[in-house]
This record gives structure tokens, C-alpha cells and sequence, in this order.
């Protein structure tokens, strides 16, 4: 099997899905595609040759934080056999969490429209702030991959990444100051939520090991969420000073 995810966390580097597509037909392989990041709104991995599509449905399909859950799509026979596996051990949704997940997918599209527009808004308004560089998001035409996220992403996402000069004491610095924004180890909801890699998710990897995917010290996510765009920036605005 091979297993990607594109958009990647927390860099936002963008695989090209009908290459490996190609390549997994021609040697027989499984292609899974963890598509987390973008959605089923804003990208389908099955169009390009994917044999199975993930999502962590905590994130943008529940998007409120209110539910743990997974989704596992693919042909029939692949799916049978995660059913069988997940009957005998265990990680199965409650009826309850089933639900808020049904009920919110509802409203996928009209949250992913607004996460998309103030995530490259955001984006724009960094790339012209001193006091970062290195402003990755999909969409924006400096991204090293900007043609590809286009051909195959219908938008580019809520997440955007970027380095705060300083490294990793600036950057935890920037992270206790904000007010607004939330520092959690989630991603996808309502709130617009910041994360420092280097210090939390990615703190066990060494410094070599961080830079080979991308994550430097001063790196910084965020998921932009569904507060009114000026007090997102002038939160980051106010962190940033």
C-alpha cells in the first residue's frame, strides 16, 4: 500500500495524485489518500486513482469540536475488511457521534467556502509582514506546487503555515500572546486555532528530522476558522508586535 497525504502537516506540500495513482495501477499496489486537510469538498482522491480515501472526521467534517470519529471510503470488497476488522476491535463510532457527523456534513460545503476564503486572505496579509517568511498556502502563486494544488484541489484549504524570525523562543512567545485564537492540538473547527510544531506535535523529532519535512523552529500553523477575518488579524497583528 502506499499512503500519502496532501495537502502534508504541517508544511502544505502537495502530492500529485495522478502520478501516484499511475504509479499504484502499474505495480498492483493499494494508493491511500489521508485527505484530512482538504475535505471531500475540496478534493477527491478517487478521481485521480486513489483505491481508498481517510479522514479524520474530528477535523473540518465535524467542525465544531464536538466528536472523535473516522471515515474510510473505497470499493466494496477493501471496505469489508476494515467493517470486519473494526467490529472485533473495537474502534467503531457511537450512534451519537455517527450523528453529529451525518448532521454536519450538512453544512461542509458553506463552512469550507468561508475557511477557504479567510485562510488566503490571511495568507496574502502575511506575506507582506516583516516579521515572518517562508507564507505556505496551496493557492497562493508563490507555493512551489501552486499549478498542481489548482489542477486538483477545487480551493486551497484552511491551513496556512509560516515562520515567525526569532525561531522557537519567538515562536512560543507569539503563541502565549494570542488572545482570540486558541492553542489547542486540533485543527478544522469554528475557532481559528494556532500550533507550534516544532515544540508540540513534531518535539520528539530531532532538528535534522524536522527540517527534512519541512518544520523549522519558528514554524507556525493555522487553522483559520469562521470568526470575522479582522479580529483574526488583528489578534496575529497583536501577537506578532
Amino acid at each position: 500500500m502506499i499512503f500519502l497525504e496532501t495537502p502534508s502537516n504541517p508544511s502544505l506540500d502537495i502530492v500529485d495524485l495522478e502520478f501516484v495513482g499511475k504509479l499504484a495501477k502499474k505495480h498492483n499496489i493499494l494508493l491511500n489518500v489521508d485527505n484530512c486537510f482538504a475535505t471531500p469538498y475540496l478534493q477527491n482522491p478517487i478521481k485521480w486513482g486513489a483505491d481508498i480515501v481517510t479522514h479524520s472526521a474530528t477535523k473540518f467534517i465535524d467542525g465544531q469540536g464536538r466528536a472523535i470519529g473516522g471515515i474510510i471510503v473505497g470499493r466494496n470488497e477493501l471496505i469489508k475488511e476494515v467493517r470486519f476488522f473494526s467490529r472485533h476491535t473495537g474502534p467503531c463510532l457511537s450512534p451519537f457521534n455517527s450523528w453529529i457527523l451525518s448532521k454536519s456534513l450538512e453544512t461542509l460545503a458553506v463552512r469550507m467556502e468561508k475557511h477557504c476564503h479567510q485562510a488566503m486572505e490571511l495568507a496574502k496579509y502575511l506575506e507582506n509582514k516583516n516579521e515572518v517568511f517562508n507564507v505556505k498556502y496551496p493557492f497562493l502563486p508563490s507555493h512551489p506546487q501552486y499549478d498542481l494544488a489548482k489542477k486538483q484541489m477545487r480551493m486551497g484549504g484552511a491551513l496556512v503555515t509560516f515562520e515567525i524570525k526569532g525561531g522557537i523562543e519567538k515562536g512560543a512567545s507569539f503563541l502565549n500572546k494570542l488572545k482570540m485564537i486558541s492553542f489547542t492540538a486540533n485543527l478544522g473547527d469554528t475557532r481559528t486555532i494556532a500550533s507550534h510544531p516544532a515544540s508540540t506535535t513534531h518535539s520528539k523529532l530531532t532538528d535534522s528530522e524536522r527540517k527534512k519535512v519541512g518544520i523549522e523552529a519558528g514554524t507556525i500553523r493555522i487553522s483559520v476558522g469562521l470568526e470575522h477575518l479582522d479580529d483574526i488579524i488583528k489578534d496575529i497583528e497583536m501577537a506578532l508586535s
